[in-house]
């Protein structure tokens, strides 16, 4: 039970992470677009600026519960990493109570406020005259948080699972990085060898 709610919470944050990905794609079209217009034809867009960092804000407040996902973020692991996995189970409990839970709680609750004022109000730009809407990125902070709350339950529940059985849980893997990609495949062709 407690790894079909990992799994399901995983593929989720997997879905959400993937789809907003394509920010990416988008974001370098649009800015090699701007750029174009810009220094080749003189005539700069005056959307650009907002363009940018409304894809760049979704795809960073999106991408924060897939990342979670996979182990992805940062840590200072310098005494961590050396412990035992059921102790480390027990900090991470301790910490996703302690700090975790309540962080992403405030951003759900100030979220939602600060998206659905701007909602309301339909609010746009300043920052150019073409008056890019910016509501619907403000309106991703809470969406965000409840990503991130589910995501933490389920990072909670492979502590559990790690304090049960002793080891940590099989994460879902999607993405590997090229230098891992090449020398796994240097390590098969050495394997391969005569």
């Amino acid at each position: 039970m407690i790894r079909t709610v990992i799994h399901a919470i995983d593929m989720l944050s997997k879905s959400v992470g993937h789809a907003f990905a394509w920010c990416i794609v988008i974001l370098t079209l649009g800015v090699s677009y701007e750029v174009f217009v810009r220094y080749v034809l003189r005539d700069p867009t005056s959307w650009a600026f907002d363009f940018s960092y409304i894809l760049y804000g979704a795809l960073f407040l999106m991408s924060g519960a897939y990342t979670l996902s996979r182990g992805g973020h940062v840590r200072a692991d310098i005494f961590y990493r050396r412990w035992k996995p059921r102790n480390q189970a027990r900090l991470e409990i301790l910490l996703y109570v302690l700090f975790y839970f309540p962080g992403v709680l405030a951003l759900v609750i100030s979220g939602w406020g600060y998206g659905h004022e701007a909602y309301a109000i339909k609010e746009v730009s300043v920052n150019s005259p073409a008056g890019v809407p910016i509501w619907p990125l403000k309106m991703l902070i809470p969406a965000a948080g409840v990503l991130l709350t589910l995501q933490g339950i389920a990072e909670v529940l492979r502590a559990v699972l790690c304090l049960q059985e002793g080891q940590w849980p099989a994460r879902m893997h999607d993405v590997e990085e090229l230098e891992a990609q090449l020398q796994h495949a240097a390590a098969d062709a050495a394997g391969a060898k005569p």
